[in-house]
């Protein structure tokens, strides 16, 4: 019947329902059978690449904890003691490989463990850059005393024979005629009287600073080499982070040098230091800090040129706010180059061979003076360093104050070297990185008085220069002379590469 054939129809609609209904759970169930397995495999995998990572670090810390354990049979290296790091990374290396047998035991590590073992390496690779920091310090501090000692040994091995030979070498010689003509006379072969007392007023307080900290210095009680190793840090290290980066940068940089020489505390090589540390400490930063600004500019400024502007206005600033620190750079200034002084040291009777060479401003390792073209870079990066600084203000401090050593000594000291007979190789090259950097200055302050210098300069001194230069020396006096003509027939000095512009300190 029709009524027997629709509750057979329903039926069937109703099995076919339920049919694909089931399918579809069927289907849910298999799919999420397939997540799970997917969530699993991929925590599985997640769980290896961490358990990878962890040996990784493991390995990682082994070798630095090794390379510690070398560095620390650095026993010959004054005023180190490496005990610290040593115990400390031996520390690390044992939590560790805790976290390695905990994670292994379980089969993967957990989250925390992960974030404590990178905790743990980056603690590790700051102890090694620390104590290679600290082993590079005293190295230095090594060599300067080996030096000293082979100096005193060696003055004992020179002859008479030498001295006269090296002082005919590099004494002024009078210039010979050119074009027939005698150079006009009266050039002086020594600096005037004022300025050598000056240069004799500035040694004397840099022997006396040096005296003032001996207790510091030459102490043997660990907690005091401590206390010097970490001001010495503190004063040198913010002196060779300066860059050409960005003037915010710099002025990080003054504020930390300024607090620490102002006696307040700042935080160096992951403690907190002060010059109140030590009675003599003050006197000890204000000598360490002066002798690294000429360092950075007989080492920095040598090889890069455009560093003496970043360099030269922290000192500028430094100096104004720390007048003794201004003396002491030009104390240290004119003991490693005598011709920003200018001051040609004469020979004396009695003086060893050596001493004589570095009162030249070389250097001398095991009797050995180094090449001329080294001597002559160190010398025009330590000139570059005072030519700039003579120019440049700290743009934060008192502008109603005048520059604690302006321009004004940059004209005099010009006018010295033009004073005094030219030395061969020397003067040229001083005066071309002088007049290059602190040149467009000097117009700009002195206009008609600076052309009728360089005129003089070009006319009546550098055919002195040009009489006394051999043919191997030839390359510094034809960049001067280039330098010179350029000039002049522009009536433009440029501004120097490197110099700070304005918007510098936007940065």
């Amino acid at each position: 019947s029709k009524e027997t054939q629709g509750q057979q129809e329903k039926l069937k609609e109703e099995h076919r329902r339920r049919a694909k209904l089931l399918n579809r759970k069927l289907r849910e169930a298999e799919q999420q059978r397939q997540r799970q397995e997917e969530l699993e495999r991929l925590r599985k995998e997640e769980s290896q690449e961490w358990l990878r990572r962890l040996y990784s670090i493991q390995e990682e810390v082994l070798r630095i904890n090794q390379q510690i354990g070398v560095h620390n049979r650095h026993k010959d290296l004054p005023g180190v003691d490496f005990s610290a790091y040593s115990n400390r990374s031996n520390q690390i290396c044992g939590e560790v490989s805790g976290l390695v047998r905990v994670a292994s035991e379980r089969g993967f590590p957990a989250q925390v463990d992960m974030a404590s073992a990178e905790q743990a390496l980056l603690e590790m690779q700051g102890l090694i850059a620390s104590m290679q920091q600290e082993i590079g310090l005293a190295m230095e501090e090594k060599r300067r005393r080996e030096e000293a000692a082979a100096a005193a040994a060696a003055r004992e091995r020179q002859k008479e024979l030498q001295k006269q030979e090296l002082a005919k070498a590099q004494a002024p010689s009078p210039a010979k005629p050119v074009g027939g003509k005698s150079p006009d006379a009266g050039l002086q072969v020594k600096a005037a009287e004022k300025t050598l007392q000056w240069y004799h007023q500035l040694q004397k307080e840099y022997d006396q600073c040096v005296a003032s900290f001996s207790g510091l210095a030459d102490s043997q009680d660990s907690q005091v080499k401590r206390i010097r190793m970490d001001l010495q840090k503190a004063a040198t290290i913010p002196v060779s982070q300066i860059s050409t980066r960005a003037g915010s940068q710099l002025r990080e940089i003054f504020d930390k040098i300024n607090s620490l020489l102002s006696g307040k505390s700042v935080h160096s090589g992951g403690r907190n230091v002060s010059v109140t540390q030590h009675p003599q400490g003050l006197a000890f930063v204000y000598f360490k800090l002066a002798e690294k600004f000429v360092k950075q500019g007989e080492e920095e400024v040598a090889s890069h040129h455009e560093a003496a502007f970043p360099i030269a206005v922290v000192a500028s600033g430094i100096w104004e706010l720390h007048p003794k620190v201004g003396d002491l750079i030009l104390a240290h200034l004119h003991k490693k180059c005598p011709y920003a002084v200018p001051f040609y040291p004469a020979l004396k009777e009695g003086t060893p061979l050596e001493e004589y060479q570095r009162m030249l401003g070389y250097q001398v390792t095991d009797s050995k003076v180094e090449p001329q073209d080294n001597f002559l870079k160190r010398m025009s990066g330590m000139i570059r360093l005072y030519a700039a600084i003579l120019q440049l203000r700290w743009p934060y401090g008192n502008s109603q104050g005048s520059h604690p050593h302006g321009l004004n000594h940059a004209w005099h000291c010009l006018a010295q070297m033009l004073n005094m007979e030219p030395l061969a190789d020397v003067t040229a090259t001083i005066l071309f990185d002088f007049l290059e950097v602190c040149g467009n200055a000097l117009m700009k302050q002195y206009q008609v008085q600076f052309w009728k210098m360089m005129l003089l300069i070009r006319e009546e001194y550098f055919p002195r220069i040009e009489a006394i230069t051999s043919t191997g020396e030839m390359g510094s006096l034809m960049r001067f002379k280039q330098f010179l003509e350029k000039c002049l027939q522009r009536k433009e000095i440029p501004l120097p590469k490197g110099f700070l512009p304005p918007s510098f300190w936007k940065l």
